[in-house]
This record gives structure tokens, sequence and C-alpha cells, in this order.
């Protein structure tokens, strides 16, 4: 499936850092694959969960429509994610981190299937602030993926292009974004990321 994963999916790296954290399910057969994929799938979906998904050191994930508006249901593009993460957080996005869903892609044949879900910083769709509200700068992606492959399934977390974001309308969050992203850079997005595809692939 590594042809499916291109460019659009996880971008190149360019600039800054990147990380790549991933966790893997053996079945004991492809049916057994294919009946919990379905399950993962969903879980991915379901945005709203990952926290409870993710463990002690998750951040808290609410999926938010085009507009900001919380919403209860599974993810589509042009949805937001306004993320608590521990520490500050940002004036601009009202005390929360915000990211915009880019792409959801899917493939599928007879012993394989992938789905992906690419997001990026974006601003607060809440108010009329126009700078990124989110430690990082919009250089960066996260690219969430699962992949089933016969009877082995994965749950990947992939960033790329992670630049702290300097360009923030006020000064504190300039400092705080400074802050945080070397604080992700250097390790926490990784171990949270760790615990958030554990918990996919666990049965």
């Amino acid at each position: 499936m590594s042809n499916v994963i291109n460019e659009d999916i996880i971008p190149q790296q360019q600039v800054g850092g990147s990380s790549d954290t991933s966790a893997l399910k053996e079945l004991a057969d492809e049916d057994q694959a294919k009946a919990f994929y379905s399950i993962v799938k969903n879980r991915l979906l379901n945005v709203n969960e990952w926290e409870k998904i993710g463990g002690l050191l998750s951040a808290d994930f609410r999926l938010c429509d085009e507009h900001g508006k919380e919403v209860n249901r599974l993810i589509k593009e042009n949805d937001h994610f306004k993320i608590d993460v521990p520490g500050p957080g940002t004036v601009t996005g009202d005390g929360y981190d915000w990211v915009q869903v880019e792409s959801i892609d899917e493939s599928s044949s007879e012993h394989e299937e992938m789905t992906a879900i690419k997001v990026r910083p974006a601003t607060n769709p809440t108010n009329e602030k126009t700078d990124v509200a989110h430690f990082f700068s919009n250089s960066a992606t996260s690219s969430f993926i699962i992949e089933r492959k016969n009877n082995v399934i994965t749950a990947g977390v992939h960033g790329r292009n992670e630049k702290p974001n300097a360009q923030a309308e006020k000064t504190i969050d300039k400092a705080r974004n400074t802050a945080m992203a070397a604080v992700a850079i250097t390790g926490f997005s990784k171990i949270q990321w760790q615990g958030l595809v554990d918990g996919l692939v666990k049965e």
C-alpha cells in the first residue's frame, strides 16, 4: 500500500521537524483483520473519543464543524479540531490550538485497506483574528493513517514540516508557541501520538 501513501497524504519533509509514530496488530486471519479494521476505522474517525483512546497523556480533542461549532459525529473534510493541550493556550485560539481537516482519503482492495486524515494548523474559526491559532505554523501537517495488509493492521501518525508559529499577533502567543513547539518537537508529541496509535489498535 506504500504506492497509495503519496505526498497528498504525507507531504514531503522540507523545513523544521518531523516525526513518525506507529503501532501494529496482527490478527489470526484475514477475516478477523477485516472485522477489526472496521472497529479501528470508527475509532480513527471519532475524534471526540481520542482523549480516551490516547490515555493519561493525551490532549483533549473536540471535533468542530467548519465554523468552529462543536459537533458529535464522525469527521468530515473541512472540519476543525479544537485541541486543549497541557499548559496555557493561545489568546487568538481562545485557549485552544486549532487545526483544520484538509483531506480524508480511503482506498481498498481484496487484501488491503487504508484510511487517512491530514490536518494543518488553522485560524480560530470562531473569531475574526487572522493568525494561526496553533503552536506550529501552517507549514506543518499531521497525517493519521490506518492500514490493513492481509491480517496485519497498522496505525500511524506522521508529522511533517513542524516549525514554531512565530507569526502570532500577540507577543504572549509568540512566546507560548515557541515554548510549546520546542516541547513538542523534542518528544512530547511522539509520546502523545504513541498513546493514540496504541489505543487505536488495542483489542
